[in-house]
């Protein structure tokens, strides 16, 4: 039987684009274009677990501007799993659309070692191709930005 695990999911949208990442050493088709999510920790709120994931994924703070609602995601086969998302709309002060940056985590929640990524804006309008159902409040996110 699947457990059950509460998750955030982070939008962070600016001027028609969104907070993306890809992992550097990981295979575009294993992990896909992601944005930062996680784990809900013992404890801890939704909107406190968005803002932590916020900042250990991408190096910035941030804040809640307004929950999405939620929805669940079946992880199987890669995991026996049933993520109950909470998704976010999420706003940051430090923003340049032409940047990218490295980020990283010194040990995954799932258990290895270190892992890197880069940070950049990807077009709202490009949104499908986040990965593993990370998309699924997009339309609520983009609408909220109007």
């Amino acid at each position: 039987m699947s457990s059950e695990v509460e998750k955030v999911v982070c939008y962070v949208i600016h001027d028609g684009h969104i907070l993306v990442f890809t992992h550097d050493s990981v295979p575009l088709v294993k992990t896909g274009v992601q944005v930062p999510a996680g784990t809900i920790e013992d404890g801890e709120t939704p909107v406190e677990a968005a803002e932590r994931e916020l900042f250990e994924e991408t190096g910035r703070r941030g804040r809640v501007v307004r929950s999405l609602g939620t929805a669940p995601y079946d992880l199987r086969p890669t995991r026996d799993e049933i993520a109950l998302r909470h998704f976010f709309l999420m706003a940051v002060t430090e923003v340049d659309l032409a940047a990218r940056w490295r980020a990283g985590e010194p040990s995954r929640s799932s258990g290895g070692g270190a892992i890197d990524w880069t940070c950049w804006w990807l077009p709202l309008a490009d949104g499908h191709v986040l990965a593993a159902g990370l998309g699924a409040k997009l339309g609520a996110a983009e609408a909220a930005t109007r």
